[in-house]
């Protein structure tokens, strides 16, 4: 793509982003993300049919967990999750002081504190994840504010399922057509 291009590519991609919206749960069929969970960049917002580990989801947060993001200035309220699927029903998950284990395996660490020196959430204990559960948890980048913190979620609360389009998968600028969901 041409550098004159790309802008106009950019608001195309911008006007279709804020315009389109699925046909049910008003979930925008497209998602620009500019947090840290997931690589920054436009997502298509597909329906959630096979839920498995690792898939990629959009995630409509329940109103505790929305007031908590909102509030704390990580999420503004309306604004849906980009998070991993990482333990569903009958797996167990722990957290064990800043450990996060599951089926007995240490998966990653929780930190204290958030970025800005801010307490982050700590939930302590093992849970078994329920038929109507699931753990979300972005393991490869240690600043995704997600299970770690908060713990299982309804699954209700995951509307789509995420396909990235146009997506900085290295954080350097360098923006990839359709990358392959990691």
């Amino acid at each position: 793509m041409t550098a004159r291009l790309a802008p106009l590519v950019i608001a195309v991609m911008a006007i279709a982003a804020t315009t389109a919206t699925a046909r049910h749960q008003d979930i925008p069929r497209y998602l620009w993300n500019l947090t840290p969970s997931v690589p920054r960049g436009l997502y298509a917002a597909e329906p959630p049919r096979c839920l498995r580990v690792t898939a990629l989801v959009v995630v409509r947060p329940p109103p505790p967990l929305a007031s908590l993001l909102d509030h704390g200035g990580h999420l503004p309220r309306g604004v849906p999750l980009l998070k991993r699927i990482f333990a569903l029903s009958g797996q167990t998950v722990c957290r064990i002081g800043t450990q996060i284990i599951v089926d007995g395996t240490a998966a990653a660490p929780a930190r204290e504190r958030d970025g800005r020196g801010r307490p982050l959430p700590n939930w302590q204990g093992c849970h078994v994840i329920g038929d109507d559960e699931v753990f979300l948890m972005n393991w490869d980048e240690p600043d995704s504010l997600d299970g770690r913190y908060f713990g299982p979620l309804p699954k209700t609360t995951i509307v789509a399922r995420a396909v990235p389009l146009w997506t900085d998968e290295a954080g350097d600028g360098q923006f990839v057509w359709r990358a392959a969901a990691r």
